[in-house]
């Protein structure tokens, strides 16, 4: 079997279980966020932390409770790594630095879990697991939290409660992350992955000397990174390491795990909104980018000439032999069109054009599917803004789903679209401006750009993967890239959440002759277009500096 039929076969195989788990898990997480039962563990976690489950909440307070968990969490994780080497199993590590604690606190809440260090070189057990572990399950969580107050927004009228926080984020930890996750974690195990909490070994011989290996929770901690969209790995090799990915099977079942929720949480605003074809013209929107940018990655991983590529089948250089070129291209794909960032192959050895599919589609927003919650509430934005353009074009006040589209609507929508372009080419030009931070880049010249460019547009889209050669363990990169996680996450929140109220209190309009209809394939094409559009208005001149120019040039 030759290796594109082999790639081929292997996105065909997940495509197949992607929609058998669409209907059941879309349903399921539908009821979840609907339901008024409250399950008694979930009342003994309501009664410690002291929140009235029940409780309706307008958008202003829902908002504060999701920065206030959040700043909790950013202070515990930071504090948790900076008094590491007083805990108990430290496993000999010392206190994280300043700098690198806060960009990994700010990282892993801001379900980014971008990574300036080597984990089993820096990290003790209780860290990994009592920290970045947890934020894996909780920072999922605050983003499907938000998504449902948006949809609730759609799907409600004449009132601006967008139900409770607290009870979103309990019940999409207890009853959606954490079982998932067991059942994963156990597969994982069950494919070699490691699970323990043992020490650092030393074993046989390695260029002359012995090797050094820890072991770890790694298989549990691996399933809620793939399933919450975060990426962050217990080893600084990521989903390439044999001990989190161990062969082709559990590679392709972690990338299963990356995009069954965001796909799934389609048919759960269907459900919720009362309409399940609104919810197939989004996921129809998204697999198409997906599909697209997936087939144009192997393409041209594939089709790379020079006399090395055309011996080995194609750029495998970075990839691993145990995936080849096809199961790396798709991981790539699913990682950076949502906000995972978890990597089985090191993207900086991808061909030009490979890295700029990479960018364009972290650039995009993350919205094919996009991280769990994320993902469909800057889906749900987009669409919008694509009624609005479609509004102008007839003449007509724009509406979706009964709600009309007016000043105040397009603004929030407006400034969500413009904050991360904001953070990502700011912070690129600061860098490339000053005399210190090039000093980080491996490469010179156009690939030396997309090093510093991929680094913003990972962490301000909350991504967290990496090119791999910007050595990214400075001040500035800690503290601008840290900034960058924290406003690239929680700013978009303010205007997603103010979106949801201004829409849960309109009374809904009648659907007339003159409606767009945007259950049909004329809108999700138009939905299609307006995201490509904008992106490559918003990018393309940095894209040209970067992956276009060193694609031209090879």
């Amino acid at each position: 079997m030759s290796p594109v039929t082999a790639g081929v076969l292997q996105l065909l195989a997940l495509i197949a279980a992607l929609a058998l788990a669409y209907r059941p898990l879309g349903d399921y997480m539908a009821r979840v966020y609907s339901s008024e039962k409250h399950y008694k563990p979930e009342k003994w976690i309501y009664k410690a932390i002291g929140a009235n489950p029940s409780a309706e909440m307008r958008w202003p307070a829902y908002l504060r409770a999701v920065l206030a968990f959040s700043a909790v969490s950013v202070l515990f994780l930071y504090g948790l790594q900076r008094l590491q080497g007083v805990l108990p199993g430290s496993l000999g590590f010392v206190a994280i630095d300043p700098d690198q604690a806060f960009n990994t606190a700010a990282s892993f809440v801001a379900n980014t879990n971008w990574q300036s260090y080597s984990g089993e070189q820096a990290m003790g057990h209780v860290v990994q697991t009592g920290g970045l572990a947890v934020q894996n399950f909780v920072s999922a969580a605050v983003g499907m939290a938000v998504a449902a107050a948006l949809v609730r927004g759609f799907a409600r009228s004449r009132t601006g409660e967008l139900g409770n926080f607290w009870a979103d984020l309990v019940r999409g930890t207890v009853r959606i992350l954490l079982p998932i996750s067991v059942i994963g974690a156990i597969v994982l195990v069950a494919c070699g992955a490691i699970q323990n909490f043992s020490g650092i070994h030393e074993v046989g011989q390695f260029m002359g000397g012995t090797q050094q290996w820890n072991g770890g929770a790694v298989a549990s901690q691996e399933a809620i990174k793939e399933l919450g969209t975060n990426g962050g790995g217990y080893f600084n090799a990521n989903s390439a390491h044999p001990f989190e990915n161990p062969n082709p099977f559990s590679n392709l079942f972690e990338i299963f795990l990356i995009l069954v929720i965001p796909f799934a949480l389609t048919r759960t605003f269907g459900k919720m909104v009362g309409s399940v074809k609104q919810g197939y013209a989004i996921l129809a929107t998204m697999g198409i980018i997906w599909i697209a940018f997936t087939g144009l990655m192997m393409w041209t991983e594939f089709a790379h000439h020079g006399p090395a590529l055309d011996a080995a089948g194609g750029a495998m250089e970075g990839k691993e032999t145990r995936f080849g070129i096809g199961a790396s291209s798709i991981f790539s794909v699913a990682t950076t069109l949502t906000s995972t960032g978890a990597v089985n192959s090191f993207h900086s050895s991808f061909t030009g054009f490979g890295g700029g599919i990479q960018l364009l589609g972290m650039q995009l927003g993350e919205i094919a599917p996009g991280g769990v919650g994320s993902g469909l509430y800057g889906m749900l934005i987009m669409a919008i803004i694509a009624v609005f353009i479609a509004g102008l074009m007839v003449g007509r006040t724009p509406e979706y789903l009964g709600k009309k589209i007016g000043t105040r609507e397009i603004k929030f929508a407006a400034c969500y679209i413009l904050i991360t372009p904001s953070l990502v080419l700011c912070f690129t030009a600061a860098a490339m401006a000053l005399p210190t931070p090039p000093q980080s880049m491996l490469n010179s010249g156009a690939h030396g750009f997309s090093e510093v460019l991929y680094a913003y547009t990972s962490g301000a889209n909350n991504n967290g993967s990496a090119f791999g050669g910007l050595s990214a363990d400075t001040p500035w990169f800690n503290t601008t890239i840290g900034l960058a996680m924290l406003l690239g996450r929680f700013l978009p929140m303010v205007f997603v959440l103010a979106l949801a109220g201004s829409l849960a209190e309109q009374k809904p309009v009648p659907e007339t002759a003159g409606t767009l209809r945007t259950d049909k394939p004329l809108y999700a094409g138009l939905l299609v277009g307006t995201i490509i559009i904008i992106t490559g208005l918003t990018y393309f001149p940095a894209l040209a500096l970067g992956p276009l120019a060193e694609g031209l040039a090879s």
